[in-house]
Parts: C-alpha cells; structure tokens; sequence
C-alpha cells in the first residue's frame, strides 16, 4: 500500500470519528434554539383556547413540563440507543417519518444535480470556447444570475409560467395514484422500472420534471462558472503545451486531458452545491407541495414539534457530513497529487 493511501486512511478514519461529535453540536443547537423560540408545541396541537387541564395533560404526557436539563438528557440517552423518538403531533416514529420522506427528497435532489450538469458544464465550456465575445459574457450573466435567483421565486416564475400560463406541468405534488402501487425502494422512479409500469414512471417523470427543472437551472451557474474557469486553467497548464508540441489534435486534449482535470474541481464544490441543495430544496419542496424531508421540516416548524425537527435536521447533517467525506476521498483517489 503506497504512503499517500496510507494518509488517506488514516484522514478517513479521523473524520469518520468526528462525526459523531459533530452531529452532537449540531443536536445540541438545534435542541437548545427550539427550546428558546416562541411558541409552544401543546398550543400548536390543542390550539389557543384549550382549558388548563388538557393543556397540563397534554404537557406532563410529551414530557414538556420537565426541566430542560431532563429534557436534554433523556433525549441525548435516546440518540446513543438510535431513538430519534416520536412525533409531538402524531405520536408517530420519527425514524418512519423519515424513512417515507427522505426518498421523495433524494429523488428530486438526484434529478436536479444531472441537469444542473447537463445545463452548466456546456454552458461553462461554450463560454471559454468564445472567451471575450458575447457568448462569454453571456454564460457569465447566466453563472451569476442562477445562483442569484432566490428559489422561492424562481419556484413561482416556473409554477407561473409552465403550470398556470402555458399549462405543460402540474403545479404541484409528486404522483396522486402512487399510494394505489406497491412501494419498494420509495424512490418512485426506481419502483416504476422494477414493475415495468410504464405508465407509473411517465406520471412520475411527468410531476418531477418542473421541481427539478427548476432547482436543476438554479445550481447550473455553479458547475458552469466552475468548470469554465478550470478548464481555462487546464489549457493554460505545461501539459496542454507538451500535448501541442507532440501534435496531438485539439479533440484529443480537450478530451483527455483538458476535461478531465476540469472536471475534479468539480467533486470539490459538489460538497458546496449539496448545502445549497438541502436549503433550496426546502423552498423549492414547500412551493411545489413536494413530500419530501424539506417539506415536512417546514411542517414540523410550524407545529413546533421538537422530535421531528431534531430527527430531520440531525439525519440531513449525517448525509451532508458523510457525502463531503466520500468527496474528499474520491479526490484523494482521483488526483494523486492531493495528499492528507
């Protein structure tokens, strides 16, 4: 085993430990904030006008009229026992809650990220390819516009103009007569095609099309600013020029050498675009009625449930934390010259 794979494991192993510190912080702060926020969970679930007693009741049996200290400790005792604990609202497993939500999300954030590539790399590479023409400055405008547009209006423009004007997608949801199919994964795409239901996925590619579409076009002028700027530093690199002096064509070094050192700068701000990912989702998922994890934060919010809010927001900070570890690795692979 070389040296640098060597480092690499033992970075490996140094951030794997971190984590569970890490996510208690994050625990701890959000534990601590809900607490001291206005609003009270048993008026969100009784409402106002509900008499001392039920409210009490209602209180001593959410074990909200502990102190904060046993509040606190009960919930750090559950979370070493892998308890994200019950709804406020429903009484339900916030494990379950999770567990049907989370794919409708990772779905959607799937989708966006292809066609935010699909979109920002030829428009990063048709940029650099009129560098200091009008093309140029276009994909810069757009670079800097897309990452610009607040999503919650974005969201409306695109519900506006294609769902209200031009009536080509549906305004909202994910696929009315899912529920009817039997779920596998939860990933409604995936089920589709296991179940050869054509018809399944066409509905379903048909509602996540304009909350993609949409979140997808939002995050592009990242990856095309990106890539525009490395593979301009790609073409100016000795090795572009010892390619040229062997006569190897123009295709040849865009394809093989130019590109693909681009394109691994492009794991590194993916890591970024996963934190703008999971805070664009949230207003994209609540303006499209996507059910989604984001969705279902606002709900939580708004309900005061504390459990559900500590369950969502700690098991999205596991998949953020855990997904820019693998992008640090994949780069340590990738790119020899990176070491730990």
């Amino acid at each position: 085993m070389s040296k640098n794979y060597t480092k690499i494991i033992k970075y490996t192993f140094l951030k794997v430990s971190l984590i569970p510190l890490s996510l208690l912080i994050i625990s701890s702060l959000v534990f601590i904030l809900l607490r001291v926020a206005p609003g009270d969970p048993v008026d969100a679930i009784l409402g106002s006008g509900a008499d001392d007693i039920a409210r009490e009741a209602l209180r001593t049996r959410l074990g909200l009229n502990e102190s904060i200290i046993s509040q606190y400790y009960n919930y750090i005792e559950k979370l070493i026992h892998f308890d994200l604990g019950k709804s406020l609202s429903n009484q339900e497993p916030v494990i379950n809650i999770i567990r049907n939500s989370l794919p409708a999300s990772l779905e959607l954030g799937f989708v966006s990220i292809i066609i935010a590539i699909l979109i920002g790399l030829p428009i990063g590479y048709w940029g650099l390819n009129n560098k200091n023409k009008k093309s140029d400055y276009i994909s810069r405008i757009f670079g800097i516009s897309t990452y610009a547009i607040p999503p919650f209006w974005g969201a409306m423009m695109a519900q506006l103009i294609f769902s209200v004007i031009l009536r080509i997608f549906p305004i909202g949801g994910r696929f009315p007569i899912y529920q009817q199919s039997t779920n596998i994964t939860g990933f409604i795409i995936l089920d589709s095609i296991f179940k050869n239901n054509f018809l399944a996925l066409q509905g379903a590619l048909y509602h996540i099309a304009l909350p993609s579409l949409t979140l997808g076009f939002l995050l592009s002028g990242i990856f095309s600013r990106s890539f525009r700027l490395n593979l301009e530093k790609s073409y100016s690199s000795q090795y572009v020029d010892a390619a040229i002096c062997r006569g190897i064509d123009n295709r040849n070094i865009l394809l093989n050498y130019a590109i693909p050192n681009a394109l691994l700068p492009i794991l590194t701000i993916s890591g970024v675009t996963l934190a703008s990912l999971a805070g664009g989702a949230l207003l994209i998922e609540v303006t499209f009625s996507w059910p989604g994890i984001a969705l279902r934060l606002q709900e939580a919010i708004t309900q005061r449930d504390y459990n559900l809010v500590q369950g969502i927001v700690l098991v999205t900070s596991f998949l953020i934390v855990s997904l820019n570890l693998l992008i640090d690795i994949l780069i340590a692979f990738f790119d020899p010259r990176i070491e730990y």
